[in-house]
């Protein structure tokens, strides 16, 4: 058996000791892949040789779309509900209300605001209207500010025009929270790879050091935030996150996620580019509905006790985001999980100075989240050191991970694509048969039905749009409904392709280095009004 310590901060199959648990990950590496491209090419050999039992494989498949497609939109109007219903809410009034009874035990204040937030903002190149944009909805956030500790994360790798910005940043914003600091997280690290994961743990190291320790701040009454640079905030934000870690279960064994809503530029960003982002941000509410099997995702919060005793985020991986929740998962045995806010956090879409440059960035983007799949070898690998975990909850995160991204690689291929294989390449003899006569009508009649999850992402597209900006016609609402006739492709060529090739780079043993995601505003943009204002 590895040593927890040394598993848990595994990157990849060479960070393992021993020849046999080097042997046993890099196998676990190459299952996601090879699963995906056993199913596409065995649906091509299968089509050509054996094109009844193809045939019936693609009927099932497409039955069972079918009902993907009903459960999740279901599960979307359940999550969009709550997130609703949430956003009318004084969490202020209602941490009020709150008994003292209900959380001085385990996390050891008396009154609400003895909570403390810490809150790191992660900074690469980003322009400063990104930044000005963020840290100003932290100053409008209605949880006491002299409870929230900022820090501003740059990359030394970035140059003095990075520093420059968080600089000009700390000026403005200098004296609205109990403390803003700016870390230089230094490059060329040895055993690091540079990005978020790196960036955010010298941040809170340094928050540690420079303010928590100092000032004899009790761990357990900290909550981290870790938010992207873009990250709009709510106004209630905090206090929301604040009133479901004071009434979780065990508030020190889980996170706690927003809903990231990526329209801050929405009105700005081409069709397609919208469509995959919206696309995203419904992905995300479903889970939300379905809290056991929820992970940390992008911006995120949890508790800084939780954060020191297993040594701050990975620092040698791309996907620091969902990793820190299965890290904890090994870490406490089992005993963790995602606590959803049904709340929003707005974040920018992608978008690059022209169409070409914004199908490059979604393209990279997709991929880049795609590499999340560098979790299912370090889960697999861990829940067979871990023996504490129990077997039930290994074998169910186990089996949801390895589906999600065969789904993620393979799914829109055989709906979209290989449903026709074996009219193409069976024999002139099943070319007769009433099978492959009506397999094509079926297999359209299925996509045809499938529209309903189209019309629903439609639909709470448009509600979830911030109000028009100037310049844009009215007539635009039509056109972003009317989008949505792109999904075919965009769940194509930036959801299975990306994901697909991230799978396979994994399987290759071609790791992937973090890319950053560029922020581009244009000059003619108006302020950012996010959806809570609605």
């Amino acid at each position: 058996m590895v040593s927890k310590s040394l598993y848990l901060k595994a990157g990849k199959a060479a960070d393992i000791p021993s020849g046999s648990g080097r042997f046993l990950y890099r196998l676990f590496e190459i299952i996601p892949g090879a699963l995906a491209w056993i199913t596409i090419i065995g649906i091509f050999i299968a089509s050509r040789f054996a094109p009844l039992g193809a045939s019936i494989f693609i009927i099932a498949f497409d039955i069972y779309w079918l009902f993907k497609t009903i459960f999740l939109s279901i599960h979307l109007r359940l999550g969009y509900g709550k997130m609703r219903e949430h956003m009318h809410i004084d969490w202020l009034a209602k941490l009020s209300d709150l008994p003292a009874h209900r959380y001085a035990k385990e996390i050891g204040v008396e009154r609400w605001d003895d909570v403390w937030h810490l809150v790191i903002r992660p900074f690469y190149k980003e322009p400063y209207e990104v930044l000005h944009a963020s840290f100003a909805s932290l100053v409008e956030q209605r949880y006491p500010h002299e409870k929230m500790i900022v820090v501003i994360g740059v990359e030394e790798r970035a140059g003095s025009e990075a520093l420059a910005i968080a600089e000009r940043i700390t000026a403005e914003f200098k004296g609205k929270f109990f403390r803003l600091i700016v870390a230089v997280h230094p490059a060329d690290v040895p055993g690091e790879l540079a990005g978020k994961g790196s960036n955010e743990t010298y941040a809170a190291r340094r928050a540690k050091e420079e303010v928590i320790d100092p000032l004899g701040i009790p761990y357990e009454r900290i909550m981290v935030s870790s938010l992207d640079i873009d990250t709009v905030l709510p106004p209630d934000y905090f206090a929301i996150l604040t009133y479901h870690f004071l009434t979780a279960a065990k508030p020190h064994r889980s996170s706690y996620q927003p809903i990231p809503v990526y329209n801050n530029n929405v009105w700005e960003t081409p069709a397609f580019a919208r469509v995959v982002a919206v696309s995203g941000t419904f992905w995300q509410t479903m889970q939300q509905a379905r809290p056991e099997r929820l992970a940390t995702f992008s911006s995120h919060s949890m508790p800084f006790k939780a954060l020191v005793e297993m040594d701050f985020w990975n620092v040698n991986i791309v996907s620091e985001d969902s990793r820190i929740f299965w890290k904890s998962l090994m870490f406490y045995d089992g005993d963790y999980r995602t606590v959803p806010l049904y709340y929003p956090v707005y974040l920018d879409a992608n978008v690059g100075p022209n169409v070409w440059a914004t199908v490059k960035n979604v393209y990279k983007q997709q991929r880049r989240w795609g590499w999340g799949v560098e979790n299912v070898p370090y889960m697999l690998y861990g829940f067979l050191q871990n023996r504490a975990i129990p077997r039930r909850r290994k074998l169910y995160y186990a089996f949801n991970q390895l589906d999600g991204f065969w789904s993620w690689g393979t799914n829109a291929f055989i709906i979209f694509f290989l449903g026709w294989l074996p009219v193409w390449l069976g024999s002139e003899a099943f070319g007769t048969t009433p099978l492959a006569y009506n397999l094509p009508r079926f297999t359209r009649w299925i996509m045809t039905a499938s529209m309903i999850g189209m019309i629903t992402s439609a639909i709470y597209s448009l509600r979830l749009l911030p109000p028009r900006p100037k310049g844009h016609p009215f007539r635009k609402y039509a056109w972003m409904a009317l989008q949505w006739l792109l999904l075919p492709v965009t769940i194509i060529f930036f959801g299975s392709v990306p994901g697909l090739e991230a799978q396979t780079r994994l399987m290759l043993g071609r790791y992937m280095g973090f890319w950053v995601t560029p922020k581009f505003r244009s000059s003619s943009k108006s302020e950012i009004i996010p959806v809570h204002s609605k």
